[in-house]
């Protein structure tokens, strides 16, 4: 490893020690610090896995009642953002099956999505294009939720493929499986609407 990457990995994992430490203390300013810096990608994520923008904000604000809680189970060792998304989709699975509407667990649920408003594009619609974000968006509520949240998690969020398996609790083959399904379900649908 080189030393812009030894320097890198160091700054990350010093972070990640200060927030637990952080979350151990219950720092409201930390708490703060990362709302901000997460408040966006979560709200995202959560649209997509529960598709209502209304049920998205509730098990949002639920999200990070759970951080404060239980913030000390968070042992900086791997990503925040890793964890975060943890327990957003935990509670997510737990709404859904409450509603007995959708499951993450199996592949042939479709929930339709409502576009979540961000402060910036994603990386997926700076490279779509504005034009093209409403009809990627109408592609991907076809694809099963599985798929549609490795997706998600790869390419709007941005995670690496092992952070969401710690997501999703999936082994790492099985994420790739979801992402590659997916992929391949929703190409078709984009070719069609260039058409």
């Amino acid at each position: 490893m080189n030393a812009l990457a030894c320097y890198f990995v160091n700054g990350m994992e010093r972070e990640n020690t200060e927030i637990a430490r952080g979350l151990r203390r219950r720092d409201p300013d930390l708490l703060d610090r990362l709302i901000e810096q997460y408040q966006h990608r979560l709200m995202r994520y959560l649209t997509y896995v529960v598709g209502n923008r209304q049920t998205a904000e509730d098990l949002f604000q639920d999200t990070w009642l759970r951080v404060l809680e239980r913030g000390s189970q968070y042992d900086g060792e791997h990503q925040f953002s890793a964890w975060l998304f943890s327990v957003a989709r935990n509670l997510a699975i737990d709404h859904l099956r409450k509603k007995k509407h959708v499951s993450l667990e199996t592949e042939e649920n479709k929930v339709p999505i409502a576009i979540p408003v961000s402060a910036g594009p994603s990386a997926f619609e700076v490279v779509a294009g504005a034009e093209k974000s409403e009809q990627i968006f109408e592609a991907l509520t076809k694809v099963p939720a599985e798929y549609r949240e490795a997706i998600v998690l790869r390419f709007h969020e941005e995670l690496s493929l092992e952070e969401i398996a710690a997501v999703t609790r999936a082994p790492l083959g099985t994420v790739k499986s979801r992402i590659y399904r997916g992929l391949s379900a929703l190409m078709p649908r984009l070719k069609g609407m260039q058409e």
